[in-house]
């Protein structure tokens, strides 16, 4: 039996407090948001990184072809009144790492990746296809 709330009417809304966060806990609550689009041409993976500089992130594919996103952030904030003496000194210092198995498809020596506004994006093109694979040709038999 799935809990309801009042006001609420059975059949949309049972799914919603299902998948609510009330009921159901986020597996990790402090990785970031991740995005995977599929294009034509390509897939691009997006992470949200606020704060987050190029120099933050290690992107690179591994020795079993899974591509591997790092984040590391050590900051340091001051309020201090004298210097020989800190009234508020606080640090911080995040690490994050995810890992992806690429598609067959992608281009492996082609993936490049660029932080702007705040977000990582990772292209990753995928291989020409070929047109005649897979298309059978049919033989005549005599």
């Amino acid at each position: 039996m799935v809990p309801m709330r009042k006001n609420q009417g059975w059949l949309p809304d049972i799914f919603n407090d299902f998948f609510d966060n009330q009921w159901m806990e986020r597996a990790n609550a402090t990785a970031p948001a991740i995005n995977v689009i599929e294009h034509e041409n390509d897939y691009c993976v997006e992470v949200a990184a606020p704060g987050m500089t190029k120099d933050d992130f290690q992107v690179h594919v591994d020795e079993n072809d899974n591509l591997v996103i790092t984040m590391e952030k050590k900051s340091e904030n001051k309020d201090e009144k004298k210097k020989e003496h800190y009234l508020r000194r606080e640090f911080s210092y995040s690490k994050f790492q995810q890992t992806m198995i690429l598609p067959d498809d992608v281009d492996k020596n082609k993936i490049s990746a660029h932080v702007e506004h705040g977000v990582l994006s990772v292209e990753l093109p995928k291989l020409p296809v070929d047109n005649n694979a897979g298309v059978r040709k049919s033989i005549e038999v005599k």
